[in-house]
C-alpha cells in the first residue's frame, strides 16, 4: 500500500534511452505543446542524464524546472562608468 494518497497517482520516471531515473520537466516549446499536451494529460520531460526530451503523462513523478540564472557579462576590470570602445 502507498504511504500518501497522491502517491497513488504517481508513475516512477524512467529514461527510454539510458534508464536514468531521474528527469524533470522542460519549458513547453510550441503552440501545440502549450494547449493539446495538457488536453491528453502529457507534459514535456527530459532525462538528467542523456537530455533525451518526451511527453509523459502528468502523473509522472519528475523534478521542476529550475529557474534560469539572469546571464550576466563577464567583468574584465574596467573601472565602472567608463566607456572604452
Amino acid at each position: 500500500m502507498t504511504d500518501s494518497p497522491e502517491r497513488a497517482w504517481t508513475v516512477p520516471y524512467r529514461c527510454a534511452d539510458c534508464g536514468c531515473e531521474e528527469g524533470f520537466r522542460s519549458r513547453r516549446r510550441t503552440i501545440g505543446e502549450r494547449f493539446l499536451l495538457p488536453l491528453f494529460l502529457l507534459q514535456p520531460v527530459r532525462c538528467s542524464e542523456c537530455f533525451r526530451r518526451d511527453y509523459r503523462l502528468i502523473f509522472t513523478q519528475v523534478r521542476e524546472r529550475q529557474p534560469e540564472k539572469p546571464r550576466v557579462m563577464p567583468d574584465h576590470g574596467q573601472a565602472p562608468g567608463r566607456n572604452v570602445a
